[in-house]
């Protein structure tokens, strides 16, 4: 049997509240200024037309890899919370944090409180990274790169002692034979964007992968569609990348999308097949943009 897994990110779900005077400091306060341009980018009724196609099509699981939030407000968490109900049952659904969820370092504490089903390993309720869920064959993997940064930056660090918990993670679900999914919001390997916006442990990332393997590594945050293959220690490991669930301008890979994968067992290897839904224009309808099979 195949297990299908829906993909999406990046959506950036406004409008903002109105945050106080005392909320707008440090970073927040340019990342409030830059939102009136922001806001014409992310449609929530695009958002909306995006998930209900998607839960037309039944995945039996649901990855969401980040900024669900715009400046880490408080006041934000409560709609980032509800909206991620909307995708399903938290059991169907998991959830790695992205840079404009952990805005400021204050933006952890609420991290950890709203989000723990969507960021906890099986049977248990307290957001942890890494967590493991494995449904059926599949493990699910999710790692947290987001760390709160200056201004004009967005860059992503996982850490030395979740990068170590990732590799046993990684070691032992290959040992039982489980097709390993990775969920990250940064582009996980070197020049994968802009100076200021990378992974800043990208390095040890692909040493990772390269010591113990996956068979697919799920991200967001570039707002495109992105496919690079990493070293493994038996084949290729395929790394793609989703564009954001709520853009409407842009070229065709920078527009609204989410990817759906099949992914079933073929004797003792794993086949993956990719479909991606999404619009060619931005008032366009939700069709298939794209199929292909990952190596």
């Amino acid at each position: 049997m195949s297990f299908c897994l829906a993909h999406l990110s990046d959506a950036h779900i406004g409008p903002l509240p109105k945050p106080r005077l005392r909320e707008l400091v440090n970073k927040r306060f340019t990342g409030y200024l830059n939102w009136s341009r922001r806001a014409k980018i992310h449609s929530m009724g695009m958002l909306g037309r995006i998930v209900e196609d998607m839960l037309v099509q039944a995945p039996d699981h649901v990855a969401m890899t980040g900024d669900i939030l715009n400046l880490g407000l408080p006041g934000e968490f409560p709609f980032a919370r509800s909206w991620l109900e909307t995708l399903g049952d938290p059991r169907d659904v998991s959830f790695v944090p992205g840079n404009h969820d952990a805005y400021l370092r204050s933006s952890l504490l609420h991290i950890g409180e709203t989000f723990a089903p969507w960021c906890s390993n099986d049977g248990d309720d307290r957001t942890v990274f890494p967590y493991l869920r494995v449904r059926g064959e599949i493990a699910l993997i999710g790692l947290s790169s987001a760390i709160p940064t200056g201004p004009f930056l967005a860059s992503g660090r996982i850490g030395v002692q979740q990068m170590r918990e990732f590799a046993r993670l990684l070691e032992e679900t290959g040992q039982q034979g489980l097709c390993r999914v990775v969920m990250i919001h940064h582009p996980p390997w070197r020049r994968a964007t802009n100076a200021g916006r990378g992974l800043r442990d990208a390095n040890d990332f692909e040493k990772t992968i390269a010591g113990y393997g996956a068979e697919l590594v799920l991200h967001g945050h570039n707002h495109r569609r992105m496919h690079k293959d990493l070293p493994g220690p038996s084949g290729s490991v395929p790394v793609v990348g989703v564009a954001s669930a709520s853009a409407v301008p842009g070229s065709p890979r920078h527009l609204a999308e989410y990817h759906l994968y099949e992914i079933a067992r073929t004797g003792n290897r794993w086949a993956v097949g990719v479909r991606v839904r999404g619009v060619q224009t931005a008032g366009g309808e939700i069709e298939n943009l794209e199929e292909f099979v990952l190596a």
